[in-house]
């Protein structure tokens, strides 16, 4: 390994050494001063004499340009290594205890928990180079209870690369390679380690909004060498680069809804569930709010026209029903239509219409679990309770669109033959570091399982693709 992944160089003090075999539980308070002392011990952990040698502007500051060519390369495996202080990943591990319950054990209940895990410092080496004092925590929601609960340690990490800066000026407005903020996604239930990619793929290569995204492996060393954590999805985060680099402005207001509400059923608005992702000290939520109410106007009965006109003028139906298209076809279940949660919305400032952008597919390519995917006539969809779905459907100007963008999917970015050349060359791109995941850090048994989820996936599409043409032909 390159002489600064070694752990001696990365620490750059013995005072680390002195506490990695102490069990401190930080305060699940992510916001916490690392540099303070932690619960009743009168041990200072204090790293802020430092030198940022790496530092240059192209790969460490704000005023370099996102590169995604360096970043979200397609045809290629990188390798990322995050280094963190016994003494902190036992803080991460603490957390994710009081959390979910014991690591390993499933009987802890079934709801995941409302609270991010905390972020620490750690450092990250990539192609040579240290970004310093970077926030790190687990990330996910019912994929970070299963995996933890079933001791499986290849959990999700969030990287805020700046997290710290007040703790530690010299990292103020660090990025990598432009980029505050990524996700490491674990690939969960997805021996194939590809839907999570491809998916994203799919959507953006017929024109949608959508995040980069790339393979990586990914070593920790949390006191004892770099370990094997597996093939992570590297993921751009939406509040990040997405809306500033997609649209033509990152002002307009940015939603992850998340609960009732997120289904825009009559009744359900709640204004807490309509969770921003800036602009939060302003509290306009107008735009949400005449969303639901136009969606629900008495005119969708008994004027349809001018439905469909104000509906328009504030929400960006033609991407909507793209959107619809293409997931139904892929079979994405944990989404809307079945799930609340798993999209943005955002304010296009250039048309003044929420725009839809889909996040977290690891579960798409598939029929799906719980009640299975959405069929393509969404006869299993209650309109009442999915109303951007069964509404639309239901207005025959809406639904022609969306059976012409049905065609256009399995015509274009979902065609058989550029799946099955896809799923190859990512398949084979991927296999050597798939099949050498080790126990406790994979949700493989065995290299053959990884091989059997590659065929499911092509016979998928072949499926899909038949599926569609009898839905249009009848």
């Amino acid at each position: 390994m390159n002489k600064k992944t070694n752990i001696s160089a990365v620490i750059k003090t013995s005072i680390f050494i002195l506490f990695s075999a102490c069990f401190i539980a930080c305060s699940s308070d992510s916001s916490t001063s690392f540099n303070e002392t932690i619960q009743d011990e009168e041990i200072i952990i204090d790293d802020t004499d430092f030198e940022a040698t790496d530092w240059t502007s192209d790969t460490h500051s704000n005023d370099a340009d996102p590169d995604f060519d360096e970043v979200f390369e397609n045809n290629t495996v990188k390798r990322l290594d995050i280094v963190i202080s016994n003494t902190r990943w036992q803080s991460m591990l603490n957390n994710m205890t009081n959390l979910y319950g014991t690591f390993g054990s499933k009987g802890n209940g079934s709801s995941f928990s409302d609270e991010d895990p905390i972020f620490v410092p750690a450092e990250v080496f990539y192609e040579g180079k240290e970004w310093y004092r970077v926030g790190v925590r687990f990330k996910g929601n019912s994929s970070l209870q299963s995996s933890w609960q079933a001791g499986i340690l290849k959990l999700s990490f969030k990287l805020d690369f700046d997290e710290f800066e007040d703790d530690y000026p010299q990292i103020k407005n660090q990025r990598f390679y432009g980029f505050k903020k990524l996700s490491l996604k674990n690939n969960y239930d997805d021996k194939s380690m590809l839907r999570e990619k491809v998916a994203m793929d799919v959507f953006k290569n017929s024109g949608l909004v959508g995040s980069n995204t790339a393979f990586y492996t990914v070593y920790v060393d949390y006191g004892s060498g770099a370990q094997y954590f597996g093939v992570y999805t590297l993921v751009e985060e939406v509040d990040d680069t997405v809306i500033d680099t997609q649209f033509s402005s990152d002002d307009g207001n940015l939603y992850k809804p998340d609960g009732d509400a997120a289904s825009f059923a009559y009744g359900t608005y709640d204004e807490d569930e309509y969770v921003k992702k800036n602009n939060e000290d302003e509290a306009d939520f107008s735009d949400v709010s005449n969303l639901l109410a136009t969606l629900h106007d008495t005119s969708r009965t008994t004027d349809a026209a001018t439905w469909r006109s104000n509906l328009d003028a504030i929400f960006d139906t033609d991407v909507f029903l793209k959107y619809l298209a293409i997931n139904t076809v892929i079979q994405n279940w944990d989404t809307y239509g079945r799930m609340t949660h798993n999209y943005y919305l955002y304010n296009n400032p250039s048309t003044n219409k929420l725009t839809w952008i889909p996040w977290d597919n690891n579960e798409a390519l598939q029929e799906g679990k719980i009640n299975g995917s959405p069929e393509l006539d969404f006869s299993d969809v209650s309109a009442s309770q999915w109303p951007l779905i069964g509404y639309l459907y239901n207005d025959s100007v809406y639904k022609a669109k969306y059976d012409a963008y049905l065609q256009d999917v399995i015509n274009g970015a979902f065609e058989i033959n550029t799946m099955q050349s896809l799923y190859a060359s990512y398949s084979d791109l991927i296999a050597p570091y798939a099949t050498s995941e080790v126990s406790g850090y994979s949700f493989l048994n065995s290299s053959s399982e990884f091989y059997l989820a590659i065929s499911e996936l092509k016979t998928h599409v072949d499926s899909r693709t038949t599926a569609v043409n009898n839905y249009l032909n009848n």
